[in-house]
């Protein structure tokens, strides 16, 4: 492996860790209705647990309040079901062939405890941006001892490494910046 490949590598998983926390954002409740609140609840359908973006579709037809119309209404149940379990505070109602969502309002206790979420999950980004950065500093040690690299080209590829840890952990705390503001705002 080259330092080249190490970089890249690294790079790659740190933007894949990005985007995981970004996914993990969309799941928090804001003020607002969205299809991302409950699309990755599990629901035991067909013998076995599916996402619910896999089992129906998901709209908002109003500003608080989100409809679910299942592909098979065999589903319905299940699907109201899993989404009453997956503690997220939402109360699913079925009305005919699909079930709606109508979105409470945030309590400002209910609105910190959401931005404790938020702020574990971007720690844990964090902490897994470092340790993309452990792994790549501990790979190009190996590139060291194996020898055929100067120590200059090392010193180089870890400050590049220490660039990109402070880059995506900037747009981490960024990300959960925007995240918390949407949250508090009424």
């Amino acid at each position: 492996m080259t330092i080249d490949d190490v970089l890249l590598e690294t790079e790659e998983k740190m933007l894949k860790t990005e985007d995981h926390v970004t996914q993990e954002f969309n799941g928090v409740r804001t003020g607002k209705a969205s299809p991302s609140l409950v699309e990755n609840v599990m629901v035991e359908a067909y013998g076995s647990h599916m996402r619910l973006r896999e089992l129906a579709t998901i709209s908002v037809p109003e500003a608080r309040m989100l409809v679910v119309t299942p592909f098979d209404q065999a589903n319905l149940k299940y699907i109201e079901k899993g989404i009453q379990s997956a503690n997220l505070g939402l109360n699913p109602t079925v009305q005919g062939r699909f079930i709606r969502i109508v979105l409470p309002d945030l309590s400002a206790e209910r609105r910190l405890e959401m931005v404790k979420i938020a702020k574990r999950m971007a720690e844990e980004g964090r902490v897994a941006v470092r340790n993309e950065r452990r792994t790549a500093l501990e790979a190009l040690k190996k590139i060291k001892t194996s020898g055929g690299v100067s120590e200059d080209e090392i010193k180089t590829a870890e400050d590049e490494v220490q660039k990109l840890t402070d880059q995506y952990i900037t747009k981490i705390d960024r990300h959960f910046d925007h995240k918390e503001k949407e949250i508090m705002t009424v």
